[in-house]
């Protein structure tokens, strides 16, 4: 969508939103828009996502709104932005939004630092077994120090193996090479010599050669088609028994029975998930095994991030409504 498809509006924009934000984003979309806002922060129904789609100028949904290309279809005449409060657009149907001429944007960047964080946070818990020892604690099953107890893995000198090296993967690098973690990573595109040297990291033209040779992997990709369950079982057997899986960023890149099985069997050591396949719901065997840290999709979980998030939101529907591309637009032009 070139400039010129922009039109200025002279009148406040009708926003719906999806979901609570934080009550200063809340605030300052209601002093600028005609906001539509979800006071009880219940999930929005197939039904009442339509309803919302069909009477708005700008649809403000989160990343378990599923806006599929019915959804978009059937969406009134006035809609002509979607402003995603999140980074992934994997939930929009991007191909739909472009035949309806409906612009698309997102929140990117405000949230590398944090879930960056989260990915070293669970390198750490799960070799280190944080979270069986915690539950030890809180059940009043600790019985004191022993030479033997809890025994786990120290992270230093062992390979993180890393897929997907953008914002995220190259934060989690940084943070990882602190650590004393040798940096290896899969990525469509190799990254410049420049950014390689000073991440000291080592490019894999496949993601089945670094998954041999990696005692961590980290997921930092997108889901897409491609990415979908791109680590199965095949690729479980190709890691070593020894090694850990952590997901923070789609729970569809895992299959998540042969993840299960894996785990169940010591195929692979442990993993940290805090996304999931069919999340909420969680699968009970996941539940039932100890070399597994579970967390409720909280990767972008601080006050910090999700303030920052609004902002992009509220600074993309006010650039459209200005009669000029959004800073965020995630579609191509038309």
């Amino acid at each position: 969508m070139s400039a010129s498809r922009f039109r200025k509006y002279d009148r406040k924009l009708r926003v719906t939103v999806s979901r609570r934000l934080p009550q200063a984003v809340e605030t300052r979309m209601a002093e600028l828009f005609d906001v539509q806002l979800n006071y009880e922060d219940k999930a929005l129904s197939r039904a009442e996502l339509a309803a919302a789609m069909a009477d708005t100028d700008v649809f403000v949904p989160t990343v378990t709104d599923e806006i599929d290309a019915a959804l978009i279809q059937g969406a009134g005449e006035q809609l002509k932005l979607i402003a995603n409060f999140g980074t992934g657009v994997d939930h929009i149907d991007l191909a739909a939004a472009r035949t309806r001429a409906i612009a698309v944007t997102n929140t990117p960047g405000v949230l590398t630092e944090d879930t960056a964080d989260l990915v070293m946070a669970l390198i750490l818990s799960v070799p280190r077994r944080l979270s069986e020892g915690e539950k030890l604690v809180r059940a009043g099953k600790w019985a004191g120090w022993t030479p033997t107890g809890m025994l786990g893995h120290r992270i230093t000198g062992k390979r993180l193996g890393i897929v997907g090296m953008g914002r995220i993967g190259q934060a989690v690098a940084a943070r990882a090479r602190a650590f004393g973690l040798a940096i290896h990573y899969h990525n469509r595109h190799r990254l410049p010599k420049a950014v390689e040297s000073t991440l000291e990291a080592t490019w894999w033209p496949t993601l089945d050669a670094m998954l041999e040779r990696v005692d961590f992997v980290s997921l930092n990709c997108p889901e897409t088609p491609e990415t979908r369950h791109m680590i199965n079982a095949e690729r479980l057997r190709l890691m070593p028994s020894h090694s850990y899986l952590i997901n923070v960023a789609r729970g569809g890149l895992v299959d998540e029975e042969a993840l299960i099985a894996a785990l169940g069997t010591g195929g692979i050591a442990g993993a940290g998930l805090d996304v999931f396949e069919h999340e909420p719901a969680v699968s009970p065997k996941l539940l039932k095994l100890p070399n597994v840290v579970l967390l409720p999709h909280m990767g972008s979980s601080t006050f910090e991030g999700r303030q920052a998030m609004g902002e992009k939101v509220i600074t993309n529907i006010r650039v459209f409504a200005d009669g000029h591309r959004p800073p965020d637009q995630v579609l191509a032009e038309f």
